[in-house]
């Protein structure tokens, strides 16, 4: 993930889009609704099996573009946070029987 994040600021730099870590967030949010609307076009609105295509694949891509970029405009590695989170994931699983925090 070190060099997928590495790619992403590279790109940015060369392209001059050296946003807020404030705009990378809106740009975060934007994509995941993106990705929710191909979710929903690929499962008929939820009433069938989620059959991906080249929309669910291009929004997915433009969704870890968006949060590599906001991982780089804060200063945060993303492949740490991410293992901090498996570690939190497995921490809570063994405490609980459950991923999820119960809020």
């Amino acid at each position: 993930m070190e060099k997928a994040q590495k790619q992403v600021k590279d790109f940015m730099e060369a392209q001059g889009l050296s946003f807020s870590p404030e705009a990378r967030m809106l740009d975060l949010v934007s994509e995941v609704g993106e990705l929710a609307k191909e979710v929903l076009k690929g499962s008929d609105y939820g009433t069938a099996p989620l059959l991906p295509g080249a929309g669910l694949e291009e929004e997915m891509g433009d969704c870890l573009f968006s949060l590599l970029a906001l991982c780089s405009a804060t200063g945060l590695d993303a492949e740490k946070a991410l293992a901090a989170a498996l570690e939190k994931y497995v921490s809570r699983t063994a405490r609980t029987g459950q991923v999820g925090s119960g809020r």
